[in-house]
Formats: C-alpha cells, sequence, structure tokens
C-alpha cells in the first residue's frame, strides 16, 4: 500500500476532512423551527442571561471542547503554520467522538505572540466546556497554558505536555513494579528537553522518582549545574554531575525516557544500562532506538515506543479524551494534579486485570496480560472510558475544583451512556 496516498484519500474522499456537524433535535416542522430559533429561542437566551450556569443546562456547552492549535510545533514536521495544523486538530476532534463521546471543534489561530494566542482563546472560552491546547512550541507553550488556566474557568489542558506525561507515567510505574526496581532508587536518562518531556519528567517526580536520580538531555548535552544558556523551564532540572553526553548518562541507567528523535540510542549504549533496562523511545514516526536492535542487544529490555505495530504503545489516546470526559462530567473548572494522578492510577491498573476477548481479537489474537509486552493497556480497549472518566470525575469533586456532583450514571460501560 502507498501509505502515503492512502492518507490523502482518507482525508480527501468521499468528503473533505475528518468531523462534521450534527443535529440533535428535531427541525422538520414550522414548530421545530420556532423553537429551535425565533421566537423559541429567546427563553433560554432569558435564561442564561439570569444564570450564566444555564448554558450547560440549554446549549451543548458542557460536552463541547476545541481544540486550537497556532500550528508552531506540529507533530515532527515543526512550525508549518496554523492552516496546516488543520489536520491534526482535526484528528483531535475525531478521537474526542469515538473514544469518549466528546464533540470537538478545531480551532486554528494565526497569532504572531503568545499574548496574542491567549488574548483569542480568551474572548472565546465562554462557548466551550473545555479548551485541548495543541501543537505550541515550547518554551512558548508553558506560558500560554499557565495564563489561560488563570484566565479561564473551565479546564484548559495543552495536551502535548500532560497527556503524554500521564500515559507515559502509568507506563513507566508498570514498568519499574515487572522489573522489580525500586522508583525512589531508579536512575532515568531523558534524552529531550521539551515540552512533553518536561512534563513528563515533572509528573514522574510526582510519582516517586528523585530529582537527584534523573539525568536530562537537549540538543548540547546534559542539563547540568554549570551550563549557563538553560531557560527557566529547563534549568529546573539541573543536576550536579559530571556527565556531558548521552554516552556518559547512560550507564548504569535503570531507565530511558526518548522524546526527541530518531535512532539516537545505540545498541551500545543501552548494553550500558543496568540489569532489566527500560527504554521508552518515544519518538514518531521512527524511535530513539527500533525495539529489534533494543531487544538484540539487551534481551532483557522492558520497551515501549510510540507506534501501534510495537507492543506497549505510549499513545495520548488512552488519556485525553476520558480525562476530559470525567472533567467534564462534573463541571470542573480545571485539571488539577489530582486528577492528573488519578488518570495515571487508573491506566495502570486496568493493565493488571484481564482482558477481554473483543481487545485481544480487535490486535489479531495475541496474548496480552500483564507483563514485559504489556505494561499498558492498548488504545482501542473500551473499558478506559469508564475507569479513567470515573477516577478523574471522582477526583475533581474530592479536590474541590467540581462544580457539579459525582454523575449517578458512572462509572460509564460505553459512550452510549454518556
Amino acid at each position: 500500500m502507498d501509505i502515503k496516498q492512502a492518507a490523502l484519500d482518507y482525508h480527501a474522499l468521499p468528503r473533505p476532512g475528518k468531523i462534521a456537524i450534527e443535529l440533535t433535535k428535531p427541525a422538520e416542522t414550522a414548530l421545530d423551527l420556532s423553537l429551535a430559533y425565533s421566537p423559541g429561542v429567546a427563553e433560554p437566551v432569558r435564561a442564561i442571561a439570569d444564570n450564566p450556569e444555564d448554558a450547560y443546562r440549554y446549549t451543548g456547552k458542557g460536552n463541547l471542547v476545541a481544540v486550537i492549535s497556532n500550528g508552531s510545533a506540529i507533530l515532527g514536521l515543526g512550525n508549518l503554520g496554523a492552516l496546516a495544523s488543520k489536520p491534526v486538530m482535526e484528528g483531535k476532534a475525531l478521537l474526542f467522538k469515538r473514544f469518549a463521546g466528546v464533540d470537538a471543534i478545531d480551532i486554528e489561530v494565526e497569532s504572531e505572540s503568545p499574548q496574542a494566542f491567549i488574548d483569542t482563546v480568551k474572548r472565546i472560552a465562554c462557548t466551550f466546556g473545555g479548551i485541548n491546547l495543541e501543537d505550541i512550541k515550547a518554551p512558548e507553550c508553558f506560558e500560554i497554558e499557565c495564563r489561560l488556566i488563570e484566565a479561564c474557568d473551565i479546564p484548559v489542558f495543552h495536551d502535548d505536555q500532560h497527556g503524554t506525561a500521564i500515559v507515559t507515567a502509568a507506563a513507566m510505574l508498570n514498568a519499574l513494579e515487572i522489573a522489580n526496581k525500586n522508583i525512589a532508587e531508579a536512575k532515568l536518562v531523558c534524552l529531550g528537553a521539551g515540552s512533553a518531556a518536561i512534563a513528563c519528567v515533572k509528573l514522574l517526580l510526582t510519582c516517586g522518582f528523585r530529582s537527584e536520580n534523573i539525568l536530562m538531555l537537549d540538543s548540547q548535552g546534559v542539563i547540568h549545574s554549570g551550563r549557563n544558556d538553560l531557560n527557566q523551564y529547563k534549568a529546573m532540572f539541573a543536576v550536579e554531575t559530571d556527565c556531558r553526553t548521552l554516552d556518559d548518562a547512560i550507564e548504569g541507567a535503570d531507565a530511558f525516557l526518548g522524546v526527541s528523535g530518531a535512532n539516537l540510542l545505540s545498541p551500545e549504549q543501552l548494553a550500558k544500562m543496568a540489569v532489566n533496562p527500560i527504554v521508552f523511545a518515544c519518538a514518531n514516526p521512527d524511535p530513539e532506538i527500533c525495539p529489534e536492535l533494543a531487544k538484540a542487544a539487551r534481551p532483557d529490555v522492558i520497551m515501549a515506543t510510540g507506534r501501534s505495530d510495537y507492543p506497549n504503545q505510549v499513545n495520548n489516546v488512552l488519556g485525553f479524551p476520558f480525562i476530559f470526559r470525567g472533567a467534564l462530567d462534573v463541571r470542573a473548572a480545571r485539571i488539577n494534579e489530582d486528577m492528573k494522578m488519578a488518570a495515571v492510577q487508573a491506566i495502570r491498573a486496568l493493565a493488571k486485570e484481564s482482558v477481554p476477548a473483543s481487545v485481544i481479537s480487535a490486535y489479531d489474537g495475541v496474548e496480552l496480560t500483564f507483563g514485559p509486552d504489556y505494561i499498558i493497556p492498548k488504545p482501542m480497549d473500551p473499558r478506559l472510558l469508564g475507569a479513567v472518566s470515573a477516577a478523574v470525575a471522582r477526583a475533581a469533586v474530592d479536590s474541590g475544583v467540581a462544580r457539579a456532583g459525582y454523575p449517578e450514571h458512572y462509572p460509564l460501560n460505553s459512550i452510549a451512556d454518556i
């Protein structure tokens, strides 16, 4: 198959794009139209003017997420502009609907500065129940997200940061357990220092890694306390060390997290790692080391990638649809650290449960049992909806950011329950 042409045909035929608008009310009679628009629409308008919370009762706000980008960091393709990001944002909207029944609309913002982007998003935020930021380059993405969280009364979530971190942390905790490694003693090397890498390491610290046991590398090498070229986000990971290169850092490491580029970890470097090494080579489409090379160099490796054609795919779709589902269903004002950790633990726990036959069938009958080749659930596992959304919703209620109670119909068994 010519995958490039197949991808173009998929997006173009039989109708351009991947999402559309559907009606949720009848519009067949004169009465229908008088209720949908004038004069009937005046009644919910008055109700919302008197009580803004009624927008959740009379409009689709409560199940509507904006997927917003400026196109400054599209996948691994770089800064190709807002319009070029539209297929990715439409794809994100497709995933929201397919996996969690969330209505999502893509919005591409041509902005010359973080301030312009922030101002634009703030002005339209009242339309939505949540905002998913996507494909915004570092370090601007940190300021943009932080300021929008403070300015908006709905969840604002940069999935490239936190979605990646949540799924990575769930998989890493399980890998450490399988490898019989103590998180407080484990040595981690992170290759990459962009938004995803920084968010991953911050969450792994929350999970129990110790900062003195983590070495992060950017394009200039190890981030250490002697460097004077670090921005404020990288500087928080600077440590006292004699290590300067990946070759230095990887010696005796228990875990490697790659959020960088293709073929940057050699078999010789992998061979230097501790017993039962954990390697998350998450660069897409080509990982930092391919699993075949990794297994040949270290048969005891526990390996994960970002790809669907290998075991242990670290994929954001395990997280963001269900995180937003839970947040929306309790009208959370934000997605806080308690909610993120609840998602981590829910995803982690699901991997230890018996896998339904339907999931095994969806993956060509391959046996899926908690162990080195199954440290994290598969994206097509329908139980993610109930497990993760319920955990997030409960954490939102318990931590005080929910404006509605824990839903009576939880946990969800399928999208039909929504």
